[in-house]
């Protein structure tokens, strides 16, 4: 990703719902990671995987989510950061119901791997844009304590949230949770993150709305 120096503190706006914003988005990627875990068993024996076939639903995640990260951060410099994140978190939105409505194991497989590539996209995209946003020092080293802190959190509580839902709702519910949550970063995003111009192939401008 390109290191670009921050905006000035007259062209910062909303940034507390920015953050609020950019700590959603991380908690949806790591909450991924691992809130299907518990729902495993059910959706085996729902959709009609083999043992050996099951695992994929967990890394095909995590496949297209390591092997595209770095591909995610460039995209971002050449297209627009902000472009970037909203990608990520329609991916999110459109594969989770996609999950949610699966009905054979291809198809969820396939929601998966299209949550990993939001993923891909989404994490530098959000770690570019609070890079960019708020100023060097405590400013930004608290920015990104909070939204390494909303990571953390949706990697420990990610089986114990995947475990309500399933034993309430049944196993299409650790899909369709991420559904409105990305809806709702969206809308924020759209009030909260200044536009960008598309850059240069070398660098990225940003440019806020007036």
């Amino acid at each position: 990703m390109t290191s670009t120096p921050a905006l000035p503190a007259s062209s910062h706006h909303h940034l507390g719902s920015a953050l609020v914003v950019f700590a959603t988005a991380q908690l949806i990627t790591s909450i991924d990671y691992n809130i299907v875990y518990v729902a495993l068993p059910e959706i085996g024996q729902k959709l009609g995987f083999t043992p050996q076939s099951l695992q994929w639903v967990f890394s095909a995640y995590s496949v297209a989510f390591g092997g595209l990260l770095l591909l995610g951060g460039r995209a971002a410099d050449l297209l627009g950061r902000r472009r970037m994140f909203f990608l990520g978190l329609a991916l999110y939105a459109s594969s989770s119901l996609l999950g949610g409505f699966a009905q054979s194991p291809g198809e969820i497989i396939l929601a998966r791997a299209i949550q990993g590539v939001g993923g891909a996209a989404l994490v530098p995209a959000t770690l570019s844009l609070i890079s960019t946003l708020f100023a060097e020092g405590p400013e930004r080293n608290r920015a990104l304590g909070i939204w390494a802190l909303a990571g953390s959190l949706g990697l420990t509580t990610g089986s114990l949230v995947g475990g309500i839902l399933v034993g309430t709702f049944g196993w299409p519910s650790v899909f369709f949770v991420n559904v409105p949550i990305a809806l709702a970063a969206m809308l924020g995003a759209l009030i909260a993150i200044p536009r960008t111009c598309r850059p240069k192939p070398t660098r990225v401008l940003i440019c806020p709305v007036p």
